[in-house]
């Protein structure tokens, strides 16, 4: 095996995390997606990760479009139908810190998901999605 395919997800991993907790409303989520220009957000209970928020999820519930005079309203309406761990995946596969960006690779492509949780005893210590994987990729060349 050569060094290249032992590479640990540590090394690519965001570390730097924004997450919601269970309580927490989908305004919220939205405003964090937006904020942070980011499409995913581990849901904890204290440091323990519990779910995953997609943007994909927010929007497949926010049926809002033009054809409403205010928006921002009938958003307001809908996420207030929805609890986060009513929206959110929670049979999550999850990696250690340890586990190789390869190993990484090979979940994702065979997966509909684009971002893993990576946890280490029980605690959430980071997120890898699948653009860490292409930046990764990218910077092999």
């Amino acid at each position: 095996m050569s060094v290249r395919q032992r590479v640990p997800v540590a090394s690519i991993m965001s570390t730097n995390l924004v997450s919601l907790n269970a309580a927490d409303g989908l305004d919220r989520a939205e405003k964090l997606f937006k904020e942070h220009k980011i499409r995913h957000i581990p849901v904890t209970d204290g440091d323990k990760i519990i779910g995953m928020l997609s943007l994909t999820d927010l929007l497949r519930i926010s049926f809002a479009d033009g054809a409403y005079e205010d928006e921002q309203t009938v958003e307001t309406v809908v996420y207030n139908m929805f609890t986060i761990p009513q929206v959110m995946a929670k049979s999550l596969e999850r990696v250690s810190p340890e586990t190789t960006i390869k190993e990484v690779a090979e979940i994702l492509a065979k997966r509909e998901y684009h971002a893993l949780p990576v946890v280490e005893d029980e605690k959430l210590v980071g997120i890898v999605t699948t653009t860490d994987l292409i930046r990764y990729l990218l910077d092999q060349y």
